[in-house]
């Protein structure tokens, strides 16, 4: 047998495949998707309360052109604009899953919350002012303060969102510290607002404010979900998972449920004064022509 031509410490000339690293991923860049049971909770009662105010939108108008309440008009017409905003953002949650509609998602999302906060400063603002129904000065005055403040803020989040690329609205978990930085400074803000209101309202100068019961119960509420808000971006900014999903919930909270909250407390009971008044009209027809005279024989 020949003797082997190779020496015996001698290594193979064939390469060895190096060692597979695992694909390391930038959490801070990339989006969660949410499942079903998170888009559910946020289209269903969106599409609900769109439809409710399409089923009754001919009754409410005609109201709104025989009272010519310029106040009214322009709340009804804005909440008209933030639903059908909110109902596409719910709708289109998807598209912070997609890299290639970021730019859309970050545009949709910025509008929606916009829409959203200029209803809920205004509102506030105007009711403060102690007119109600006839104010159009007022009304004036209190849009146009309350689009300089809510046109600063969307200045500041497009700086932030497409200067510094931020992912204000999209769910990064616990790993961006600078987006919890911002959302806690803005609800530090709004539940600072709620609660000034909520002082006054148990102070001295409580008779500077308007006396509406339901106003009060209004800013109650807001107070607990921006401050609910404010505690679970102060977790998340920590690095507690507890104030993603806890943030999560309250921004299911508000965009499903806050514009029926608006409407039931504000708005329902005007739409309503006119089946009260027409149930009068035609009580006291029936009176004048004696159905009820056998009630007092």
């Amino acid at each position: 047998m020949p003797p082997s031509i190779l020496p015996d410490n001698a290594t193979s000339s064939v390469p060895l495949p190096a060692p597979s690293l695992p694909e390391v991923q930038d959490s801070g860049s990339s989006s969660v998707c949410h499942g079903f049971f998170y888009d559910a909770f946020l289209v269903v009662p969106s599409v609900l309360f769109v439809l409710f105010l399409a089923f009754h939108a001919r009754k409410n108008l005609k109201k709104l052109c025989n009272g010519r309440s310029y106040v009214m008009i322009s709340y009804y017409a804005i909440l008209w604009v933030v639903s059908l905003l909110n109902l596409a953002w719910c709708l289109f949650q998807a598209m912070q899953c997609s890299p290639s509609r970021e730019t859309a998602w970050n545009l949709l999302s910025l509008f929606t919350t916009s829409g959203l906060l200029y209803l809920e400063i205004s509102l506030v603002a105007f009711i403060l002012q102690g007119n109600y129904i006839n104010g159009l000065e007022a009304l004036s005055r209190t849009f146009l303060v309350t689009g300089m403040i809510v046109g600063t803020d969307v200045l500041l989040k497009a700086i932030y969102v497409f200067g510094f690329g931020t992912p204000l609205f999209t769910d990064v978990g616990t790993t961006h510290r600078v987006k919890w930085s911002l959302w806690s400074i803005h609800k530090v803000v709004l539940t600072a607002v709620y609660a000034f209101i909520l002082f006054v309202r148990f102070s001295k100068w409580r008779e500077e404010l308007p006396p509406r019961p339901a106003f009060y119960k209004y800013i109650t509420v807001m107070f607990i979900v921006n401050l609910v808000a404010l505690l679970a971006c102060l977790f998340a900014g920590f690095g507690a998972s507890f104030g993603v999903l806890l943030y999560n919930i309250i921004i299911i909270c508000y965009h499903s449920l806050y514009l029926p909250f608006l409407y039931v407390t504000f708005l329902a009971d005007f739409f309503k004064e006119e089946d009260f008044l027409r149930d009068n009209e035609y009580y006291s027809e029936m009176r004048d022509a004696g159905f009820f005279d056998a009630d007092w024989d």
